[in-house]
């Protein structure tokens, strides 16, 4: 069996898709040894990157396709490629299929968020582009849903809401939670706690409601934020934000962190922030969990499904439920800690990348 798995948003730099792609493809690599995999990278340097030690697996064919996602020649020129390689099920981790592909799919939705958020405040293009951008997002986005054998989600929450947007999806939906390991326990050593440090991981996209920890800091003198992830767009609404509030000797910004400082990061602040209005899965809490760490988190569907007794939830509307959170968190973040530790040993990368190999056999032996 031929399996192509489109790795071109795989690596760290991608975020949670990203480590999503990886985990998957070192985990399928590791699992499976009968069956070839052929997978689609940018470039040598990210198939370097992001299989690792499974480079050189001899059931491993790797493309190069420096062709970028959400684009013309995505549509255009992909397809052939795909084609070309006379795969017996392609796997797309993302909703951005080529729309001519004719062969045997699955996706993976990690969330529909920009169908519930929209407008001008979610963008940074003009109208007439963010107009067109986001029709045609919708028309892939149907078009993959409709296509797809099955649809991989991480989460009964986003399942529910595959099947609200697109009801005859519902027999097609597994649920493959994520997993918790973000780097090789013997490159982590152990580092001392900061003292009243918050830190949060991520794009600065309105709908992750950063603002909300920003505008509570000039409540809470004593604490101090991390903000860690790649350069985004909203990055310099995000400083114009906390120079306003008079916060900036309580923000840094610290850019892309590579995964062996990240874990370090986990191990030293004081809790990790999740005030997001709407996430696919939470990954950066369950990360953090694993090195014991608090997460402070809004009381969304998602994070009570994932995080379940294990985190301090707060609206993510109200400044003062936040505040509140942080008193809390100071009165009882032991018992959290125990109990989040106890919590990641239900997710599992393994685990996730065993019921895709799964779904993969399943789907080939109804040629």
């Amino acid at each position: 069996m031929r399996i192509g798995i489109d790795a071109r948003l795989s690596g760290a730099q991608h975020a949670g898709i990203g480590r999503y792609t990886q985990n998957l493809l070192r985990e399928a690599l590791k699992q499976n040894k009968r069956d070839i995999f052929v997978c689609f990278f940018y470039n040598e340097e990210q198939a370097t990157a992001v299989l690792g030690p499974y480079r050189n697996n001899k059931n491993l064919l790797v493309v190069y396709t420096p062709i970028r996602h959400y684009t013309l020649a995505e549509q255009i020129e992909l397809p052939k490629q795909f084609a070309a390689e006379n795969l017996d099920l392609l796997h797309v981790p993302h909703f951005n299929i080529p729309i001519f592909y004719k062969g045997k799919l699955i996706i993976t939705i990690h969330d529909l968020l920009w169908h519930e958020y929209k407008g001008s405040s979610v963008t940074t293009l003009s109208p007439i582009k963010y107009v067109m951008k986001y029709l045609f997002y919708r028309l892939v986005t149907r078009i993959a849903v409709h296509k797809a054998e099955k649809i991989l989600v991480p989460a009964e929450t986003i399942k529910n809401t595959v099947i609200k947007f697109y009801p005859k999806t519902k027999l097609k939906i597994v649920v493959t939670k994520e997993g918790a390991e973000i780097a090789d326990p013997k490159k982590i050593t152990h580092q001392p706690k900061l003292k009243n440090t918050l830190l949060y991981v991520g794009s600065l996209y309105p709908h992750k409601n950063l603002n909300l920890i920003l505008q509570s800091l000039g409540s809470l003198p004593k604490y101090r934020l991390l903000i860690a992830g790649a350069r985004s767009v909203f990055q310099d609404r995000v400083k114009a934000y906390v120079k306003q509030k008079g916060v900036e000797e309580q923000v840094e910004f610290l850019g892309y962190v590579p995964d062996e400082k990240l874990a370090q990061l986990y191990q030293q602040v004081t809790a990790l922030v999740q005030p997001s209005f709407s996430e696919g899965f939470g990954l950066t809490g369950i990360e953090a969990m694993s090195f014991g760490t608090s997460v402070l988190a809004s009381d969304i569907p998602i994070f009570k499904e994932i995080y379940q007794n294990a985190a301090f939830y707060f609206s993510p509307h109200s400044s003062a439920s936040f505040i509140q959170a942080v008193h809390a968190l100071e009165q009882s973040s032991d018992k959290t800690n125990f109990e989040g530790k106890a919590l990641v040993k239900n997710y599992s990368w393994e685990k996730m990348a065993a019921q895709t190999l799964e779904v993969y056999q399943d789907i080939v032996k109804k040629k």
